[in-house]
């Protein structure tokens, strides 16, 4: 098979796993669409902001379609959200025949595990950012106002809360690659320490509400990452030195042959032992 016969097939193969991926999210979210429908995931969404306006307060919206394109929104991220195991699989799917066998063994539990921390970020806002946060905003909201958030500008901030908070839970991988890669050290990670901390508390800063609260829960788990992080890396270094050590000495055939004459030569020293 020539060059350009391979690229058109790999180009056909990265179509139909693309095609697959869509297809499947797309699949999800018509099942949404008529169940549990697609108002019903919104009003799950909003419940964090909810339950801190005052009783009989809801939320807002401005736009002429609003009511119809905010649902539609939320209705594709959680199918997008349900169908990501089976999308993670066609990338690789995709990728894995042209993978080493050290590298499979390091890709597949990096693909596991950015999903899983990727879902660990959602659950983390929206369980527990979202209501801390609320409830300190609300409570400087003058008596003479009354809260009423606009559901657009209110999915925005969701968005953006759910992307800062998904880069911070990526710092573990990203030091993982980084060291295995070569591009830095566990050493060097270990000395811009002080450094991480201050920037982590300076991108909470800015990506954040002004408001500590949401600034402590973004920073402080930055800062913790990034030290589970170099106790990962450290734990991956050991495992593939220890495993590329145990390969190299089987596949030395100067000690392979040598541990081989080891047996017969113990079991003749053996026998004559026994004869005498």
């Amino acid at each position: 098979m020539s060059v350009q016969e391979t690229f058109i097939s790999h180009l056909v193969e990265l179509r139909d796993r693309l095609l697959r991926s869509i297809y499947a999210v797309f699949g999800v979210f018509a099942v949404l669409w008529f169940w549990p429908g697609l108002a019903t995931i919104y009003d799950l969404l909003a419940l964090p902001m909810m339950r801190t306006l005052p009783e009989g307060t809801h939320m807002i919206a401005t736009g002429v379609i609003t009511p119809f394109l905010v649902p539609l929104k939320v209705g594709l991220m959680a199918a997008f959200l349900v169908a990501l195991p089976y999308v993670l699989y066609q990338v690789w799917a995709f990728i894995a025949p042209g993978l080493y066998t050290h590298e499979k063994r390091f890709a597949l539990p990096l693909v596991f595990g950015s999903t899983l921390l990727f879902l660990a970020r959602v659950a983390y806002c929206y369980f527990v950012v979202f209501s801390w946060v609320f409830r300190f905003i609300i409570q400087f909201a003058p008596k003479s106002i009354t809260p009423a958030p606009d559901i657009e500008a209110y999915l925005s901030f969701v968005l953006t809360m759910f992307v800062a908070f998904g880069v911070t839970f990526e710092i573990p991988l990203v030091e993982v690659v980084l060291v295995r890669t070569g591009m830095v050290t566990i050493a060097k990670l270990k000395d811009i320490r002080s450094y991480v901390i201050v920037g982590a508390f300076v991108v909470a800063a800015v990506v954040t509400p002004p408001d500590v609260v949401s600034q402590l829960l973004l920073a402080i788990p930055m800062c913790l990452l990034y030290e589970f992080g170099i106790l990962l890396a450290q734990l991956i270094e050991r495992f593939f030195r220890k495993d590329a050590t145990e390969e190299a000495g089987t596949s030395n055939p100067v000690e392979r042959g040598a541990a081989e004459l080891e047996v017969p030569r113990g079991a003749a020293e053996t026998e004559q032992k026994r004869l005498k």
